[in-house]
């Protein structure tokens, strides 16, 4: 038997509807997210002080949480700005350009590439690092530029960030929340991270395909009215020699290939995973940096880092509230509040999955219905980020209900959420993909529309025999 419900569940409740709702209605949810880590608190300790203080407890711990995924997504970030700025990534990507001899050749060649990039280097800077090299030979291949824009977002934003298999960020947020580790969420996704990617991006290329075909789409189709892409990002770089950009080139890929087999040799996951590669990263960086900028190395070094600092904590500055609020529904309750929960209760999520299994018999089609539906709820912020932890802490509460699955379903809501909102199907998350390739981002989100919704719809239906 479980514990019986009282106010504080109750409060919990609300407030994820509330955080729902605002995220339906593209409203901002730190205000929501702050007054329910308030009311809780002062409903759990009926302490005026100790309420207040819990607000900056909950945001010091979801930091404190998140601080390695943050670290390494602005180190990364540092090191891909050395790259575009010395034109190493020009020489990284210029032989695949070889490949690119038709419109098919084009869109499977830079997806795939983008997909790679993106497990190591998150999809945003990714873009960057491709764009300016591979978008004309695509265009002269026949591809045109929204094509382009379409095979990076599905697999770089899609395939790549649902996953996040190498710097695992996304399964890091959404197994704390749902209280798994991290290595479990991973393995469960692998499948359905699969039939998404697959299903999606076969169902854009054949869209794709028909209407180059039949004339509906033409290399004008979607484009905006910014100048050309490949002259703002052209690396006009002369810090390197081509002898040191070749060696660099091949240096980079291979660091990070000692890596993966280090960590699949020493068992590395989660937190140490993620160390080894923000490591690598800022050895990348170091030695790109000294080595192109000579005497003026050492305050270069610290201005990319600075670049890559701010771009992580805007990226997560919306996460860390949200995360806060959904910490209180597992074991951060009494790192942040205190030892005061009700008699007999194991967390707040755990209390309303067994009160819930009492009173509705969940089924595994329910439950995978619903997460892809918040999932996709909570990526309509355009973050994918953001919601995610709602996602983790509502599959725990239906996978008490069920009784199995809870590793499942955490990871079809990250699944629904980041390809919803993490830049494939919200405009203005689509802004970095559709402004290298000179696109409009509106006509990006309606190409992208069918192939995603198709996806999801078939990982979701997939998703329930796996539970």
């Amino acid at each position: 038997m479980g514990v019986e419900l009282a106010a504080l569940h109750w409060i919990y409740v609300v407030f994820i509807f509330l955080i729902i709702g605002f995220m339906v209605l593209r409203r901002d949810t730190t205000l929501v997210c702050i007054i329910g880590i308030f009311l809780i608190a002062i409903t759990a300790t009926g302490s005026l002080s100790a309420s207040v203080s819990s607000i900056f407890n909950s945001f010091v711990y979801a930091i404190t949480e998140l601080l390695s995924t943050i670290l390494v997504i602005s180190i990364i970030v540092a090191m891909s700005k050395t790259l575009t700025a010395t034109g190493i990534n020009d020489v990284m990507i210029s032989p695949f350009s070889k490949l690119i001899r038709t419109p098919a050749l084009a869109y499977w060649t830079i997806g795939i590439l983008m997909m790679v990039i993106s497990w190591f280097f998150w999809p945003s800077p990714a873009v960057a690092l491709m764009g300016a090299v591979l978008l004309p030979v695509a265009i002269r291949a026949g591809l045109p530029a929204l094509g382009v824009a379409m095979a990076m977002n599905l697999f770089g934003h899609g395939i790549a960030l649902s996953g996040d298999y190498v710097i695992q960020a996304a399964p890091k947020l959404t197994a704390d929340a749902a209280g798994l580790p991290v290595s479990q969420v991973i393995q469960a996704s692998i499948p359905l991270v699969a039939v998404m990617g697959v299903v999606t991006t076969l169902t854009a290329f054949y869209f794709l395909k028909r209407d180059l075909k039949s004339g509906r789409l033409t290399a004008t189709t979607g484009l905006s009215s910014v100048a050309e892409p490949k002259e703002r990002l052209q690396s006009q770089s002369n810090l390197l020699s081509d002898g040191q950009k070749r060696l660099f080139a091949l240096l980079i890929p291979l660091l990070f290939a000692l890596d993966v087999a280090a960590m699949y040799i020493l068992h590395l996951q989660g937190g140490d995973a993620t160390a080894l590669i923000g490591g690598t990263s800022v050895f990348i960086l170091l030695l790109i940096t000294m080595a192109s900028h000579k005497n003026e190395g050492l305050e270069k070094t610290t201005s990319y880092l600075i670049e890559g600092f701010q771009f992580g904590f805007k990226v997560f500055g919306p996460v860390i509230p949200i995360a806060a609020f959904f910490y209180l529904g597992d074991a951060g309750f009494t790192k942040i509040i205190g030892d005061v929960l009700p008699k007999g209760s194991h967390g707040i999520v755990n209390d309303l999955g067994v009160a819930l299994a009492s009173v509705v018999p969940l089924s595994n089609e329910v439950g995978a219905v619903t997460l892809t539906v918040v999932g996709s709820i909570t990526g309509l912020d355009g973050s994918g980020f953001s919601g995610i932890s709602l996602a983790g802490s509502i599959a725990a509460l239906f996978a008490h209900s069920i009784g199995a699955g809870a590793a499942t379903l955490t990871a079809l809501g990250q699944i629904s959420a980041i390809w919803v909102g993490g830049g494939t199907l919200i405009p203005w998350a689509l802004i970095p993909a559709a402004a290298i390739c000179g696109v409009d981002p509106f006509e990006l989100a309606r190409r992208n529309l069918l192939p995603v919704v198709i996806g999801l719809a078939v990982t979701t239906i997939v998703a329930m025999f796996i539970i």
